[in-house]
């Protein structure tokens, strides 16, 4: 999870598996303890800071998971680090490695991948240096989606499986199915002729006598205003119809003046027959985006197979 408020809620829904938060926040320290999550350590403040509260709980061997910068730079300690990591390690009390890893930064793109190798070799040095300074072996994982996609020989106990969960690749891959599928209703059918607009602005002229299906769906919901005016589509009954004029906070428009359909029906926003990658593009965006940006508002169905 990416903060301890999220691996609360977790334990609290009855999840008892371990569960690493990966941006931990030293005013949260106290709340890691109480429900058993496992922080990502990246620097010697965050070490000290942590080893500091663990020991005042009364605690021993309290997992942790320490982050290597290998290119990324974004967080985690450069190999240069290491020796100095090594000693912060042996002094500080109540922490054991659980594990220790990196992130790739352009594992996706071929045109990177001396890049990504240069990552993964860097990785091994430190790894083998912590596993010979601490006496025992953590677990290791340096892959992310796009890494189990094109480099799936390297050597890992762990990966990181984050968009291709969803059933997305994120190197362009073939055979990944999604899983999520977001939908809506119709509300209302309306006539309205040509000439005419929808919606705000006055941004959806019409050029034909049309019919214009009213959706729930806005951008409050997670339905990017970027899609308005025609940029983005709806299915409905196994065709596309596009959207007509700005969406709104709570509701869009769409014209459906080629298909027959009715007030009521299922209106797929992405799923099978509109693949999250093509509503990213339109966007000009990419699908992490899409996925995260479903407001919690939106209620979640669950189907297990």
């Amino acid at each position: 999870v990416a903060v301890a408020d999220e691996g609360k809620e977790l334990r609290e829904r009855g999840i008892t598996m371990p569960i690493m938060v990966m941006n931990p926040e030293r005013n949260a320290f106290q709340m890691l303890i109480d429900y058993r999550l496992e922080p990502e350590i990246y620097s010697f403040t965050l070490l000290r800071s942590f080893s500091e509260i663990v020991v005042r709980n009364g605690l021993s061997d309290y997992p942790v998971h320490i982050k290597i910068d290998t290119g990324m730079h974004r967080l985690g300690f450069m190999p240069a680090d290491i020796a100095k990591l090594t000693e912060a390690l042996a002094e500080y009390e109540g922490l054991h490695v659980r594990s220790v890893f990196t992130h790739l930064a352009a594992a996706d793109d071929p045109a990177f991948d001396d890049f990504t190798r240069s990552q993964l070799l860097s990785f091994d040095e430190v790894f083998n240096a912590l596993e010979s300074s601490l006496g025992y072996r953590p677990l290791r994982h340096t892959l992310n989606t796009a890494g189990v996609e094109r480099f799936a020989h390297f050597p890992t106990d762990m990966i990181r499986l984050g968009i291709g969960l969803y059933g997305v690749t994120a190197s362009g891959v073939s055979g990944l199915r999604p899983v999520a599928t977001l939908t809506t209703t119709i509300l209302q059918i309306k006539d309205v002729p040509a000439g005419e607009t929808v919606g705000y602005g006055r941004r959806g002229r019409l050029s034909r006598d049309s019919r214009i299906a009213v959706m729930p769906i806005g951008y409050a919901d997670g339905l990017d205003r970027r899609l308005s005016c025609g940029v983005g589509e709806v299915v409905i009954r196994g065709r596309r119809c596009p959207i007509v004029g700005n969406v709104c906070m709570d509701i869009c428009m769409a014209d459906i003046t080629d298909i027959a359909a009715e007030e009521g029906d299922t209106v797929l926003l992405f799923g099978e027959e509109l693949p999250i990658a093509e509503v990213a593009e339109k966007m000009q965006t990419i699908a992490y985006e899409v996925l995260t940006g479903i407001s919690p508002r939106v209620r979640r169905v669950y189907f297990q197979e």
